[in-house]
């Protein structure tokens, strides 16, 4: 699928976090729940705008991620790391009160788009005790540049503070019936009991072929915020969109 597009202005790519849930986002949701407003913000500085004309056009397939039942027990993974050497377990994060897992790549123009803002947005809840974990299982015979030596090189040159897993066999997108990148699972952990999927939905409604939409990860912390506060999680949730996992041939 092919999408063609015209970008006529980029605004500087400053943003600020602030830790306050006070801070303005337009858009509302339900409230049915005491937490609407998220509690990671990124402030976009709108003081400098540059101006010039570039035409580039996208090439994904484009696929909604799967409807997935709430509850779902987080199925049990043990993969390495390309960029340490180390291998990690589901069990690894046993400790921790939510789960975070998110399916990406290398080279998905829908991962670049949210790449940037999936760091500040981890590195943000992972100090209030959110375990993340990213992983890769797109084939290296058709998609050399999501090999784990690429995978490595992406980690390191964007900083990420959670580890980035390579699923080699693909076994661990089936088994939680991932088909798209970037697609989300937050789990919620309650004492000693198992991992449970609460949430299965979108980072926010910024698409790479909607510039005008600023990508601020509003759908994914709000949930992270309610998992952390204790809070049920809307069942109604919007699908991720991205680019389809590159099955083995």
């Amino acid at each position: 699928m092919a999408l063609s597009l015209r970008v006529t202005s980029v605004w500087s790519p400053f943003v600020q976090l602030s830790s306050t849930a006070s801070s303005g986002f337009s858009l509302s949701l339900s409230q049915s729940c005491s937490v609407s407003k998220p509690s990671f913000h990124l402030k976009l500085n709108t003081r400098r705008k540059y101006s010039y004309q570039t035409r580039f056009v996208i090439r994904a397939a484009r696929i909604e991620s799967k409807s997935v039942t709430l509850g779902f027990r987080a199925p049990q993974f043990q993969l390495s790391e390309p960029l340490t050497g180390k291998v990690w377990t589901l069990e690894d994060f046993e400790a921790h009160p939510a789960l975070l897992v998110m399916f990406v790549c290398n080279h998905c123009p829908f991962v670049i788009h949210l790449k940037k803002v999936i760091v500040k947005l981890t590195e943000f809840y992972m100090k209030k005790g959110l375990a993340v974990v990213a992983i890769s299982s797109n084939s290296v015979a058709t998609h050399p540049q999501d090999g784990p030596e690429y995978m490595a090189e992406d980690a390191k040159l964007f900083g990420y503070p959670f580890p980035y897993l390579y699923d080699e066999s693909q076994d661990v997108a089936r088994d939680f019936g991932a088909v798209c990148t970037p697609e989300f699972y937050l789990f919620k952990k309650d004492g000693r009991r198992p991992f449970e999927l609460v949430y299965h939905g979108q980072f926010d409604d910024s698409r790479p072929s909607n510039n005008n939409i600023p990508v601020t990860g509003r759908d994914l912390s709000l949930a992270i915020d309610r998992v952390l506060s204790g809070q049920p999680v809307p069942s109604e949730q919007k699908p991720s969109v991205g680019c389809s996992i590159k099955w083995h041939p």
